[in-house]
Order: structure tokens, then C-alpha cells, then sequence
């Protein structure tokens, strides 16, 4: 059979094309109000709120001791008596008359010394106590009893014994905020899964390693929740224990304050107390949710 002939005569030849990549367009970016405007919204949500609950007790602070018989300063009043205390607490006029900057960060040192004895004495009992059952039988008991006991209740102990102020309100921290950190690392310890623990058997793991590499990771969330609350009664603590041991501290200011009629001066001191107290809660807090990865509710 005969094929038919293609007449090639009248084919064109086409130019090779050559691949490429087309550029895309670039993705258009958020307007920068648009990235701004949720930033803000969150912090006024997290902001507003409190500036409208004190302004509104400020006010009926005010209207309340507004009478001329009234006992209390009122807050225009303490603005004028304890202005210098207020914008500049930083000063330094004498041995004693110093500001209320200066007098929190005596006080903040006994503290750093008092309970970071505390933590880490708390820590290793209460990995004690919640690895050994006898440990918990014999010592538990004894830990209940104690935490009960007043801070200042130690401390005509701790002034016999050392017979000087200050070793003797880094005592009465370190007695008031050890029990809290004992107490959780003990209930963090027995609360380690079983899995953690055959996981330290097979890699026959020693004391020292299965301490920091099994307990204390397992146990922070219990573990800085101790923390947390010892480092609140420390503060506490150290307050009231300077306004019976005397010296340059917060807790002496206001003792000296009442002596000498200056209510003001006390309003002032006890804001300061109340704002240090709840920053030294929060970096706690901070630190937790670092070494937890959030584990540890703030």
C-alpha cells in the first residue's frame, strides 16, 4: 500500500522558547496603623481599667477626708506633706534622712539574702522530703507545726542568737519564706510520672544527675509557685520585722513615722511597699514562665 506524502513545503519553523521565572508581585504589607491599632487596644484593655478604679477611689478618698475633722490625710494633702518623698526618693540629707528610694533597697537586700537562702535550702529539702517516704514521715509533721508559727514570733530568738539587727531579719525572711518552697518542691517531687523515673533507671542515672535533670525540671511549675508565694511573705516579712530592730529600712520609716505624726509620710511608704511587693511577685512570675515555657501559670 502507498502512503500518502506530507507536503513540508509550507511549515514554519517556531523559535525555542526558553523557561524563566516570572517575578511575582510583592505581597502587599499591613499598614502600619493596622499593625499598631491591636497593640493598643491590648494595652488599654490591660491599662484602662485600673486607671478608672483608682482615679474613682482617689475621688472618694478625697470627698471622704475632706472634712476639716477628718483623721486621715486626704490625697491632696499627702501631695503637699510628703511631695520630696514622692518625686525625688532618691535624696540623701543626713545618716537618717534619706529617701524612701534608698530605704526600699536596704530593705530589698535582706531579702535577696533571707530568701535566696530560703530557696535554695527549701529546694533540696523538699526534694528530700518527696523522694523518701521516710524522709516525709519523720520531717512533714515537723514543717506543719513550724509554718504556723508568726514571723515575729522568731524574732527575740534570732536577736539572742545573733545578737544584731540585721542577721537578724534576714533570719526571720528566711524562717518565714522556706516553708512555702518546701511544702510545693515536696508535692512537685511525688508528682513526678512514673515514666520520668524508669527513663533515669535505664540511664542509670546518679543522685546528682537525676536531681537536675529529672526533679528540678519536673517540679518547677510546683516549684516557683513556692517561690512565688515565699518571696511575698518575705516582703512581709522584713517590714515588720524592721519596725522592731530599727535601722534605714521601710519598715523602720514607718514605725518613725507614726512616732511622729506623719501620716502622710505612711500612705506614701505603704504605696511603695505595695508597688516593689507586686514587681519582685512578677519578675518571679517572669522567671518561671522563662524556665517552665509556660507551664507554670503566672
Amino acid at each position: 500500500m502507498n502512503m500518502p506524502v506530507r507536503n513540508t513545503d509550507n511549515v514554519v519553523a517556531l523559535p525555542q522558547a526558553t523557561a524563566g521565572v516570572l517575578p511575582m508581585p510583592p505581597a502587599p504589607g499591613k499598614p502600619l496603623l493596622s499593625r499598631v491599632v491591636p497593640v493598643l487596644g491590648e494595652i488599654a484593655v490591660r491599662v484602662v481599667p485600673p486607671l478608672l478604679v483608682l482615679v474613682l477611689i482617689l475621688v472618694v478618698w478625697q470627698f471622704m477626708t475632706n472634712s476639716p475633722k477628718a483623721s486621715l490625710p486626704s490625697p491632696l494633702k499627702i501631695w503637699q506633706d510628703s511631695k520630696d518623698l514622692i518625686v525625688d526618693p532618691f535624696f540623701v540629707a543626713g545618716p537618717q534622712d534619706i529617701g524612701l528610694g534608698w530605704r526600699v533597697l536596704t530593705s530589698l537586700t535582706r531579702v535577696a539574702y533571707g530568701f535566696g537562702l530560703a530557696a535554695v535550702v527549701g529546694i533540696l529539702l523538699g526534694a528530700i522530703v518527696g523522694q523518701s517516704t521516710w524522709a516525709m514521715r519523720g520531717l512533714d509533721p515537723i514543717f506543719q507545726v513550724l509554718r504556723t508559727v508568726p514571723p515575729l514570733a522568731w524574732l527575740p530568738l534570732s536577736l539572742a542568737a545573733f545578737r544584731d539587727a540585721n542577721p537578724s531579719a534576714i533570719f526571720v525572711i528566711f524562717i518565714t519564706a522556706i516553708w512555702p518552697v518546701i511544702i510545693n518542691t515536696a508535692v512537685g517531687i511525688r508528682n513526678i510520672p512514673q515514666d520520668y523515673r524508669n527513663v533515669a533507671l535505664v540511664l542509670q542515672l546518679n543522685p546528682i544527675e537525676y536531681f537536675y535533670k529529672i526533679m528540678v525540671p519536673s517540679a518547677a511549675p510546683y516549684i516557683f509557685t513556692g517561690l512565688r508565694i515565699g518571696v511575698g511573705l518575705s516582703w512581709l516579712a522584713i517590714v515588720a520585722a524592721e519596725m522592731l530592730t530599727g535601722g534605714v529600712g521601710i519598715g523602720f520609716f514607718i514605725w518613725d513615722a507614726w512616732n511622729s505624726s506623719r501620716l502622710s509620710d505612711i500612705v506614701v511608704a505603704l504605696i511603695y511597699i505595695g508597688v516593689v511587693g507586686f514587681v519582685l511577685d512578677r519578675l518571679v512570675a517572669g522567671v518561671s514562665t522563662i524556665v517552665t515555657r509556660g507551664t507554670a501559670k503566672s
